[in-house]
């Protein structure tokens, strides 16, 4: 037997480990039909019980999918599954939302680089859109914050970058979230909707005009500027509730 495919770890570990290996290897792919039940129990060292547990798990998450008659054939992940593992997981940290806009930082910062070379026309109508949408939604929060959500969403798909797309996709749930919360803390001061709007179109026209250097300063801009007039907000909010 080849040891190669038998590593150490628990049995269900060998499982997930094996279709780990051969995903990343291209060994196998979404639409190829896995090995019988019995030949890879018998070729990963495992019991058939607790294979079929593990298919079981694997197919809940869309890795999987089993045709009748016909056998289990390798899936397309569910990125809504996805999101639901992250935003379970997440949200059992303390200050969540904080963390998590760290993580969109790193993200969108890298994703707008690519942007610049990448974004196709329809990208920048999809951008566009929602950038509109966002100035006709100042005075909705929970509108507002979506439309502001789908904007840098459009951003990151604008990279066509894979694994930025998917992890940005695995945060949607928190990050759309924390879009509508921040939304709340800030729309009714004029001054400070104004400031983000523009800072929104700026962001717009540095992928338009290609130049990964400024866009990226954009951003940053952007960044800064929200999480200062969002303090500011948060002391204008604390003052009214004392008077």
């Amino acid at each position: 037997m080849n040891v190669a495919l038998r590593p150490e770890g628990s049995p269900s570990d060998r499982v997930i480990g094996y279709f780990r290996s051969e995903l990343i290897s291209g060994s196998l792919r979404v639409g190829d039909r896995i090995p019988p039940e019995r030949d890879l129990a018998l070729k990963l060292g495992v019991g058939r019980p607790l294979l079929r547990e593990v298919l079981k798990s694997l197919t809940m998450l869309g890795l999987l999918k089993t045709r009748q008659g016909s056998g289990t054939y390798i899936g397309k992940a569910d990125f809504g599954v996805l999101t639901d593992f992250f935003t379970f997981c997440l949200s059992q940290e303390q200050d969540v939302l904080g963390d998590v806009m760290q993580a969109r930082i790193a993200i969108e910062c890298q994703a707008i680089r690519l942007a610049c070379g990448r974004a196709t026309d329809q990208d920048l109508a999809e951008m566009r859109k929602w950038l509109e949408v966002l100035m006709e939604t100042l005075d909705d929060p929970e509108k507002g914050g979506n439309a502001d959500f789908m904007f840098h969403q459009a951003l990151v798909e604008a990279s066509h970058s894979r694994s930025l797309t998917t992890l940005y996709a695995a945060l949607s749930s928190l990050l759309r979230e924390s879009h509508v919360e921040r939304r709340k803390t800030t729309y009714r001061s004029r001054e400070i909707i104004g400031d983000l709007v523009d800072a929104h179109r700026e962001v717009f026209l540095a992928i338009v005009g290609k130049d990964p250097d400024e866009a990226d300063r954009r951003l940053r801009d952007h960044f800064a500027i929200g999480d200062e007039l969002r303090r500011k907000s948060l002391i204008d909010e604390y003052r009214r509730k004392s008077d």
